[in-house]
């Protein structure tokens, strides 16, 4: 088994502990996400729980294979505050996470070099409260054959532990299985050799 499908993320949303310093309070959340819609939401979900706040800056990493992410500052000096929650993302390996870091300002300014340590510290603190899991990056394909074959296929499926994700069993059936990636290419042609199925990736 090798590690290249594999990829870390968090189990739940989290909170950090509050981060002080000058005054001001840095309040760290952490949420799993799969795109950019949830993103949002969550973003406006802690925008009205802390609507007195001064600045609400965050990171995010999508994707497995194809990595999107953003760093943003929220009117904090440039880069002082979402590229170092970004990077407390990058240190611990993870995607499909989205931080915030909430800011009550505190009548004192902290200087960039502040500004940095605080929103750093505050999204480790954060990541440090999470539940870190591995999951396998898995392909999707699409089995399609007739019902008489369904008990061979099933015991196919069986055999090899693949998960069926969705199915539609009529007089033609349709299968929707994910298959870990690296075993993909094995499953595939296992199904491709076989008479009356028809297999295709998703």
């Amino acid at each position: 088994m090798t590690e290249e499908d594999l990829y870390k993320t968090i189990l739940e949303p989290a909170e950090g502990e509050i981060f002080k310093d000058k005054n001001s309070k840095f309040f760290g959340f952490a949420f799993p996400v799969n795109n950019e819609d949830q993103i949002k939401q969550h973003l406006e979900d802690v925008k009205k729980e802390h609507y007195s706040a001064r600045h609400w800056c965050y990171a995010y990493q999508i994707g497995t294979e194809t990595i999107q992410y953003r760093a943003n500052d929220d009117g904090e000096p440039s880069n002082s505050a979402g590229m170092p929650i970004y990077g407390q993302i990058q240190s611990f390996e993870v995607t499909n996470i989205l931080i915030i870091v909430v800011r009550y300002y505190g009548g004192v300014k902290l200087g960039v070099g502040g500004l940095i340590n605080a929103y750093r510290t505050a999204a480790q603190l954060t990541m440090q409260a999470c539940k870190i899991v591995e999951r396998t990056i898995n392909t999707t394909y699409v089995l399609k054959f007739e019902y008489k074959n369904m008990s061979k296929v099933m015991r196919l499926l069986k055999e090899n532990e693949v998960e069926i994700t969705n199915q539609t069993l009529e007089l033609n059936c349709l299968l929707e299985i994910s298959v870990r990636k690296n075993d993909g290419s094995r499953i595939f042609d296992l199904f491709n050799q076989f008479f009356g199925v028809e297999i295709k990736e998703l």
